[in-house]
């Protein structure tokens, strides 16, 4: 239990970060209609199962369509 504690200050930002990095990409996603590769439920996906940093980087950097 002490490392735990010794690495929670670190982790509790991570956490939260992913979490609003998460939310913002599943808002963008519901809310745009046009993508540059894949559909809107392909991207739910990639977001969800990639749910760490990974499925929102790979959303914004390949499907987000410039506006």
């Amino acid at each position: 239990m002490k490392y735990i504690s010794e690495i929670l200050p670190f982790l509790i930002p991570l956490i939260i970060a992913e979490l609003v990095l998460f939310v913002f990409t599943i808002r963008h996603i519901l809310t745009h209609e046009n993508y540059k590769c894949g559909n809107r439920m392909l991207w739910i996906i990639v977001a969800i199962v990639g749910m760490g940093f990974i499925g929102p980087i790979l959303y914004f950097t390949l499907g987000r369509e410039d506006a």
